[in-house]
């Protein structure tokens, strides 16, 4: 099978306020007021958060007939620890994004235990944003324009 290519683009409107573009779609992002943002939408690792959690929730709901599950309901919660003197650069020895992220997913559906146990198993090893937190190379390159 071929390797798709997904792309977006992220514009600085002002301040701490980003737009985001991916396909015919937009959001923004922001920092909320003591981080010196607008708090006029999540700040990009709440977003990140989220695109795990809807990532294995699309991933539940698609692959819950293949183990015979009757999804009645699904949800995430989630969680990370991130400590600021690293992003900020006053401790150089801190990472400067999440040390540890935590989910919990609630599952709701009367089908047999181990049915919903494999479905949990495929989640947690197919989930596409998962997977890319687990560790991918992320290159750059940049252009200055007068």
């Amino acid at each position: 099978m071929a390797v798709n290519t997904v792309k977006a683009k992220a514009n600085w409107k002002s301040g701490t306020l980003v737009e985001c573009a991916a396909r015919n779609f937009k959001v923004t992002v922001d920092e909320p007021v003591s981080d010196g943002g607008t708090d006029s939408s999540m700040n990009p690792v709440e977003l990140l958060l989220c695109a795990l959690g809807g990532c294995m929730s699309i991933v539940a709901s698609l692959f819950a007939p293949k183990f015979d599950v009757d999804l009645k309901d699904f949800s995430v919660e989630l969680e990370g620890d991130i400590d600021p003197d690293g992003f900020t650069g006053k401790n150089p020895n801190v990472r400067k994004g999440f040390s540890e992220i935590r989910y919990k997913m609630h599952i709701v559906s009367d089908s047999p235990k181990e049915n919903i146990d494999k479905l949990y198993k495929f989640i947690e090893t197919h989930c596409p944003v998962k997977d890319t937190l687990a560790g991918v190379p992320v290159v750059g390159t940049y252009e200055v324009k007068v």
